[in-house]
């Protein structure tokens, strides 16, 4: 759960925002293409780009929580609570 003081600046807030869009519109695509009755590997095709770009959407979530959660951190042992924080999410995502 975020802080209150858990702020990042706006054109990265829309631009993840956008990205998650994207995303929910290619989920749809597959949810209509299965209701098509589509070719098992058009379907699939669309799940690797999905996954792909949900992929992406994390590594970015995780480049910004790098760069402004942990390093924007008012003390070190609060930078080291996020980073353990951090890594015990990898750990998962990694899975």
């Amino acid at each position: 759960m975020a802080s209150p003081s858990h702020k990042h600046p706006a054109h990265e807030k829309k631009a993840l925002q956008l990205r998650l869009r994207k995303i929910a519109g290619q989920i749809n695509a597959i949810e209509r293409m299965v209701g098509e009755d589509r070719d098992c590997p058009e379907v699939l095709t669309q799940v690797v780009s999905a996954r792909k770009a949900l992929k992406a959407f994390a590594e970015l979530v995780i480049h910004d929580h790098l760069h402004h959660c942990i390093e924007g951190a008012h003390t070190p042992k609060e930078s080291q609570r996020k980073l353990r924080e951090l890594l015990a999410v990898l750990q998962r995502f990694v899975e």
